[in-house]
């Protein structure tokens, strides 16, 4: 039997927030994000602006000149968290299996339900709109890789003034005919790189490349090249993730203007050690691995990071390996446009035992009670009068 998978998508998603939140938005041409004047970047934008080529990601002061009465709305992300909290609880009521893979993107196995896969759809719909009062869109296949593209292809073919609304459906046995027709670049994993290397080979269309030798492919791309012929015919065995476990914790700071302070550099990564540190510790995680990440004004970007034999937890020890990284790349006077510190290897909070603490034998090597304690009480402090009511001694 063939599965029945859902994919969602919320129709510009932050726009359609906003304009519940500002009714007289609707309609009109505008974008959330960023400040053009600050480097900012589209983060979404309404469907009456992208009659004017806007989208995301694009540049919020090329936005402004695509469309010089372009409204600019500030991103706010913890309402969006909300929305979407709202959004999902329906989706979880589908069915236990269910993968969110963004704010506003979710797969749903809804295979145990004997209901028509098309039906369901239609009624997560019809409830998410009258719920939340957010537009949505959904694919539906035998399979996640089809069912996200069913999804592309239905919202696509309904652009207008309005979200699309879209259901698209694929009956089971005709995800290969559906595809067929489809260009290569619409398959998963298929940037223009690889699009331009298919075409070199006569590979215009899904279809083309399905009919292609799964041999010559593998030869071509490697093992990629197996993946590519299985997916062209439609063929996807991925299950749905019900868990992801968080990989790392990073905080990043695009500057309005260049940096080249050494001084306000290390006030900034100093801040986003605080930060991170925070949320490791309100996750109950440590990792062993600081990272830095660095952009230069020509938008060359470096990382570098320096791993610990014992997990890291603390502002302090995140800020000073941050430091010692920054200051082996970074030159006296180099102008600085992002800088982020981030924390990998994650896992339970472990530190070196003391000696006497190896006496009284503490197997689980937890972070004690005091130290613990003492850090939730400088986030507290922190969050209730500000960042600068702590500060490390070199600051004074």
């Amino acid at each position: 039997m063939s599965r029945k998978i859902l994919h969602l998508d919320l129709d510009a998603f932050f726009c359609a927030v906003e304009e519940l939140r500002d009714p007289s938005l609707a309609g009109k041409p505008f974008a959330v994000g960023g400040r053009p004047e600050e480097r900012g970047v589209v983060a979404s934008c309404s469907y009456s602006a992208r009659k004017y080529g806007i989208h995301s990601a694009m540049p919020m002061a090329r936005a402004v000149r695509l469309c010089p009465g372009l409204l600019i709305v500030s991103s706010k992300h913890g309402v969006y968290s909300q929305y979407s909290e709202m959004v999902m609880r329906y989706v979880r009521d589908l069915s236990s299996l269910y993968e969110q893979i963004s704010i506003d993107e979710a797969f749903s196995d809804v295979s145990e339900n004997p209901e028509d896969p098309g039906i369901i759809a239609k009624n997560l719909q019809s409830t998410i709109q009258k719920e939340t009062g957010l537009p949505c869109s959904l694919g539906v296949a035998s399979n996640k890789l089809v069912a996200k593209i069913a999804n592309d292809v239905g919202k696509a073919a309904r652009r207008g003034n309005g979200p699309p609304n879209a259901i698209t459906i694929v009956p089971p046995g005709q995800e290969a005919e559906f595809l067929a027709p489809l260009p290569t670049g619409a398959l998963w994993g298929v940037g223009p790189k690889t699009a331009s290397r298919l075409a070199e080979i006569g590979i215009l269309t899904i279809g083309d490349l399905a009919d292609w030798s799964e041999v010559d492919l593998v030869r071509r791309f490697g093992k990629y090249g197996y993946d590519l012929s299985k997916h062209a015919k439609g063929i996807d065995d991925s299950p749905i993730i019900t868990f992801h476990e968080t990989k790392s914790i990073s905080q990043e700071t695009t500057f309005s203007k260049d940096v080249s302070d050494e001084k306000y550099l290390k006030k900034v990564i100093s801040e986003q050690a605080g930060q991170v540190g925070k949320r490791l510790r309100k996750a109950n995680l440590a990792g062993t691995t600081v990272k830095i990440k660095i952009r230069w004004p020509d938008f060359t970007t470096l990382t570098r990071q320096q791993s610990f034999e014992i997990s890291i937890t603390g502002d302090e020890q995140i800020y000073q390996a941050a430091e010692n990284l920054l200051m082996k790349v970074w030159h006296t006077g180099q102008p600085v446009r992002l800088i982020g510190v981030g924390v990998s290897g994650l896992g339970p909070p472990i530190r070196q035992l003391s000696f006497w603490e190896q006496i009284l034998d503490n197997p689980d090597h937890k972070v004690s009670d005091r130290e613990q304690r003492l850090e939730q009480v400088i986030d507290e402090l922190r969050q209730r009068f500000g960042r600068e009511i702590l500060v490390r001694g070199s600051k004074k």
